[in-house]
């Protein structure tokens, strides 16, 4: 259809016919002549290991049906991960924090490190400072279409205690008393 403004033709599509040449006169019930209906699907999406906040995952032919019996598009899901209270993500490695006591820290010590396949002995070196960071190789984030994974980076916090016994409090003023000597 097309109708002249001024100088110009101005072409739009058909009010009546959407631009198919044709009007139907009895349209279905369920889709009004259209020739399509929308309905809920469910699908079982594969995701694989890896992924971050933001891929887009292309599912071929389950998107809009395509018009008069044509194939129907693509489906884009975008994924959204989660954060996780106790690891936090840095690309493919991982960083936790993980308390350990003075004493812990000033002796060293052997400590269970939970990891994202259960738990891993690491190694605390006498005079570990609170914030020093132990490295846990191929124990983070699987890579995105290849093979191999991120790293788990241990970050110790020393915790000083808030309640001590008698005896403790006796050992602790000795130990300041020889630090005062040196």
């Amino acid at each position: 259809m097309s109708h002249t403004q001024g100088f110009f033709t101005i072409s739009s599509t058909c009010s009546r016919c959407s631009g198919q040449g044709e009007v139907i006169l009895h349209p279905c019930k369920d889709c009004r002549g259209s020739g399509m209906v929308l309905t809920q699907k469910q699908l079982k999406v594969k995701i694989p290991a890896g992924v971050e906040t933001g891929i887009r995952l292309k599912l071929s032919g389950e998107g809009e049906a395509g018009e008069r019996g044509g194939p129907a598009g693509d489906l884009y899901v975008v994924l959204h991960v989660e954060p996780d209270s106790f690891f936090e993500r840095q690309g493919n490695d991982i960083l936790c924090h993980i308390p350990i006591s003075f004493s812990q820290a000033a002796l060293g010590a052997h400590i269970e490190a939970p990891t994202l396949n259960g738990q891993e002995k690491i190694t605390i070196p006498p005079g570990t400072q609170t914030g020093q960071t132990f490295t846990i190789r191929g124990a983070g984030i699987p890579f995105l279409q290849r093979k191999g994974r991120g790293d788990e980076l241990v970050q110790v916090v020393v915790k000083t205690p808030t309640r001590l016994s008698q005896r403790q409090v006796k050992l602790f003023e000795e130990l300041a008393s020889m630090e005062q000597e040196k």
